[in-house]
């Protein structure tokens, strides 16, 4: 294989004629470009079309384990050094075990930390990135030193330091992901270098040729002799030869034919009943500990019986591997409830949590545990599947930055062992958050977190008598009584305008950022049932923001936002919705006299300045309105919340027998993010 790696070119600033070092183990593909003073550490991944080049800025470093991914550009302006790790000054520094990924450009002075992942067509220049961060698509980094462990979304322009000290911390499906990606070019690495070794592939060429008799399935099988291929395809042949010296085919149709587990077809079924896919991976030994599963088809029907005979099928042929079953959340494209039922050499692993009355409760992560008893069977659930118990406090400060402290160590594998450090752990910490953590030992990752104590409740304590508790579940506040009878109005006046019922979802970190997920939609008519369904949904996320939204269907449009439930249990009855001004019996929320703002929009108004955005007005008088053809009002250029409330009734008044609509303005993305009606022309 020819690899261009070339010496720098003579420049009036630089006549070393430097060459690229490059480990021996790392694979530069032929179609790429590596020329200067550049140093490529063990096990790296150059791909296809990457142009590496030390001629002006100089010199590079690029640590093990690190992909540079197709279209990648790396360059250094001459003046400007960055100081690695080693103590020398380098233009472009890339730490270990990071991900370049397609079409980025990194353009020097940068440092790049270990474990980072830099999304397609990022720019990252003149900046500094800490160890372990995530940078979305199409994003730009300049002029500034990311903190370690932060996440730069998607599309960010972050070219200030006032920015990247308010970036959010990665979330460990992001870290996850990230050494996933790591994984995955690890092994393209190692394939092609194999490729291009004859020694090496001759004998998988051989392999795909053979198939073993069938009618005959007791006669062994020839080993391919081969000394330079043993390492490579050992694993896969001794299993060949192993099914047929050992196995019939009577045999393995019997395995195939076994009734499955019930804890996991419960579960199976639970997924299917909540509208979500269910889906399957399975790994060897060598993929498990790079995290690079592979996945197997599972037909994407809510038939529980035919998915039940697909996942025993994957358990059947992956005999011998790891293999997880997880659910897809297929309108938010998100996993969940995620477990691995079967490790080489063991019985497939089952999670054995069934509650009193049979129906499978998986562990969920971030969620609020109702009791102790609910807390014991989490602890239950997660030893019989042999992960480890953690745990974690922060005080009120820490927990809205998410700056959690490390708990004692938990070593035990007992379950009234870790109970009891658990009760000590939360007798410690009174007054403070504190949340469980599951960990996989084998894969070194988190799969369950979950608040078991908060700082305004009472002190926790956890039972050991968990066994005829665990179907006990959130009970959302009833919309016909109490608290919900506000609720209960809403969902009436929605219902009896013809509008349509929606709701929408979001944790800590996307309600900061405004970015709902959307739940699948309430068709009832009746108020009843629609009210019923969304006490559901409140129950189901009771961990999360949940906001009710009214839809006109004729005009695509949303009436009304109501945030009915907060991960502290509170309600907050801010709307977005019509109202008539003077009407204050019809629901709406007007206020009580023309030109004046209600308590409730008051707080959407006082949310929205604090979140850095801008207020704006617009009306429309009835025919205007009809075609949604809006006209601004005077602009409000302050940001005190008294002058705009009064620039606000000034509008309301000037266009008292107009419709007016309020705008949330968010000035450095030049968007809306709010419109609400404030006033309705009365008829």
């Amino acid at each position: 294989m020819v690899v261009r790696s070339l010496a720098a070119p003579p420049t009036p600033w630089s006549r070393s004629l430097a060459e690229p070092t490059i480990d021996a183990s790392a694979y530069i593909h032929s179609f790429s470009n590596v020329s200067g003073d550049v140093y490529v550490g063990a096990n790296v991944l150059i791909a296809p079309g990457t142009s590496i080049r030390a001629d002006e800025g100089s010199p590079f470093y690029i640590g093990y384990s690190t992909n540079v991914q197709d279209g990648v550009v790396i360059h250094g302006l001459e003046k400007g050094l960055v100081l690695g790790e080693d103590g020398k000054e380098y233009s472009v520094w890339i730490g270990n075990n990071t991900s370049i990924t397609h079409m980025a450009l990194i353009h020097g002075p940068v440092y790049i930390g270990n474990n980072c992942f830099i999304g397609f067509r990022s720019t990252v220049f003149n900046a500094r990135v800490g160890d372990g961060c995530v940078i979305g698509l199409h994003a730009l980094v300049q002029d500034v030193e990311i903190p370690a462990g932060k996440y730069v979304p998607s599309g960010a322009v972050i070219t200030t330091q006032q920015q990247a000290d308010l970036l959010l911390n990665v979330r460990h499906s992001e870290q996850n992901f990230a050494a996933h990606v790591v994984g995955v070019n690890e092994s393209l690495r190692q394939g092609f270098q194999d490729v291009a070794d004859i020694a090496c592939i001759t004998p998988i060429r051989q392999q795909q040729d053979f198939s073993p008799p069938i009618n005959n399935p007791a006669d062994p099988i020839e080993p391919i002799n081969n000394q330079n291929n043993q390492s490579f395809n050992q694993a896969s042949f001794n299993k060949t030869a192993q099914f047929n010296k050992n196995s019939t085919i009577s045999n393995t149709n019997a395995q195939r034919n076994e009734p499955m587990n019930g804890d996991l077809a419960q579960q199976i079924r639970q997924l299917l009943a909540q509208g979500y896919h269910v889906a399957v991976e399975y790994a060897d030994e060598r993929r498990f500990r790079t995290g690079s599963w592979q996945s197997y088809a599972i037909p994407h029907i809510s038939e529980a019986n035919t998915v039940i005979s697909a996942v025993q099928k994957a358990l059947a042929e992956n005999e011998g591997d790891y293999v997880r079953l997880f659910g897809v959340d297929p309108k938010a494209k998100r996993r969940l409830a995620e477990m691995i039922i079967q490790r080489p050499g063991d019985q497939p692993v089952v999670a054995h949590a069934t509650s009193s009355n049979g129906s499978y409760t998986a562990p969920q992560p971030a969620t609020v545990a109702s009791n102790g008893n609910d807390i014991a069977t989490q602890v239950r659930q997660l030893l019989v599947q042999g992960y480890r118990i953690s745990t974690e406090y922060a005080d009120a400060r820490r927990f809205r930055s998410a700056s959690w402290m490390t708990g004692p160590a938990i070593d035990a594998s007992n379950e009234s062992t870790v109970i009891s450090a658990l009760n000590s752990i939360l007798a410690e910490h009174q007054g403070e958050y504190v949340r469980l953590v599951g960990v996989d030992p084998k894969a070194k990752r988190r799969v369950v977190e979950t608040v078991i104590q908060r700082a305004d409740s009472q002190p926790q304590t956890v039972s050991q008598a968990a066994t005829n508790s665990a179907n006990a579940s959130y009970k959302a506040p009833s919309a016909a009584n109490g608290n919900g009878s506000d609720l209960a109005v809403h969902v009436r006046q929605l219902l009896a305008q013809g509008h349509r019922i929606s709701v929408e979802h979001a944790d800590e970190r996307h309600f900061r950022t405004t970015s709902w997920q959307t739940l699948p939609a309430i068709t009832a008519t009746d108020a009843a049932s629609a009210i019923a369904a969304l006490e559901n949904y409140i129950a189901e996320y009771s961990d999360e923001y949940v906001r009710l939204v009214g839809v006109d269907p004729k005009f695509k449009r949303r009436v009304m936002e109501l945030l009915v439930n907060r991960p502290d249990g509170q309600t907050n009855t801010v709307t977005r919705t019509a109202v008539k001004v003077g009407s204050p019996s019809n629901g709406s929320y007007g206020g009580g006299s023309a030109g004046k703002i209600s308590g409730d929009m008051l707080a959407r108004i006082r949310q929205l300045l604090a979140q850095g955005y801008r207020i704006g007005t617009e009306h429309a008088d009835e025919r205007h309105f009809r075609t949604s053809s809006w006209h601004s009002c005077s602009p409000i250029a302050a940001s005190n919340e008294s002058e705009v409330v009064r620039a606000l009734e000034a509008c309301l008044l000037e266009h008292g027998d107009e419709y007016v609509r309020l705008l949330g303005i968010d000035p450095k993305a030049k968007r809306r993010v709010f419109e609400g009606i404030i006033q309705r022309p009365v008829k």
